[in-house]
C-alpha cells in the first residue's frame, strides 16, 4: 500500500504492517493529480496546481490528527496497472476500516451560518450519490466531514449528522454496523 507523507507529499510503499494514517474519501473532480504527478513534477510545481488544494487540505487535516501518512486514492494507486486497481478495489473496505480517520470532503459544500443552510447543502452534496459512499460511511471508525475550504463540519457519530445521514441512506446505526441483519445492510 502507497502512502503520502503529510509533510513532504512524497509516497512511499509499504508492505506489511502499516503506520497510522488518514484516509480520504471525496468526489473526483475534473483531471485529479495522479500518482505519475506526485512522483514526476517537484512540489513546487505541484503546489501551483489548483487541484494539489485536495492534497494539501487532505494532508493538513491529517497532521491536525498527528498524522504522518494519508491514503488519497487518485495519488496513491497507479491506474495504470489493471492488477493494482483490482487489488486496491478488492481491499479499499480494509483500507478505510483500518484508517486511524477517514476525511470526507464535500467539494460541493460551503459551510454556513444558518444550520438550515447546511443541512440544505449537506442533502445536495454529491459524495452521497456515488457508489463508494456506503462502504466509506460504514467501515471507518471515525470519519469527519469537511467542506470544501476544509472547514470542519463534524463526526458521523454526532447526533446531528448522525440524524441527516440516517435520513439520506436509512442506515440507523452506524456505530453497531457489524451487527445489523444482512437485509438491513442489503436495503
Amino acid at each position: 500500500m502507497r502512502l503520502i507523507n503529510t509533510t513532504t507529499y512524497e509516497i512511499k510503499e509499504f508492505f506489511g504492517d502499516l503506520p497510522p494514517y488518514a484516509i480520504l474519501s471525496h468526489t473526483w473532480e475534473e483531471k485529479e493529480l495522479t500518482l505519475w504527478d506526485l512522483q514526476n513534477t517537484s512540489i513546487s510545481e505541484l503546489q501551483l496546481l489548483p487541484k494539489f488544494e485536495k492534497i494539501r487540505g487532505c494532508c493538513g487535516q491529517a497532521r491536525n490528527h498527528n498524522l504522518r501518512w494519508a491514503w488519497i486514492d487518485t495519488c496513491c494507486i497507479d491506474k495504470t496497472s489493471s492488477a493494482e486497481l483490482s487489488e486496491a478495489i478488492n481491499s479499499m473496505f480494509d483500507w478505510y476500516a483500518r484508517a486511524a480517520i477517514c476525511l470526507a470532503y464535500l467539494s460541493d459544500v460551503m459551510k454556513m451560518v444558518n444550520g438550515s443552510e447546511l443541512r440544505s447543502a449537506f442533502f445536495r452534496a454529491r459524495w452521497f450519490t456515488r457508489g463508494w459512499t456506503l462502504q466509506e460511511l460504514i467501515a471507518p471508525s471515525m470519519l469527519a466531514f469537511y467542506d470544501r475550504s476544509w472547514n470542519f463540519l463534524g463526526l458521523r457519530r454526532e447526533p446531528r449528522l448522525q440524524a441527516w445521514i440516517s435520513e439520506l441512506t436509512g442506515v440507523k446505526d452506524f456505530e453497531r454496523w457489524n451487527d445489523a441483519s444482512v437485509a438491513c445492510k442489503f436495503s
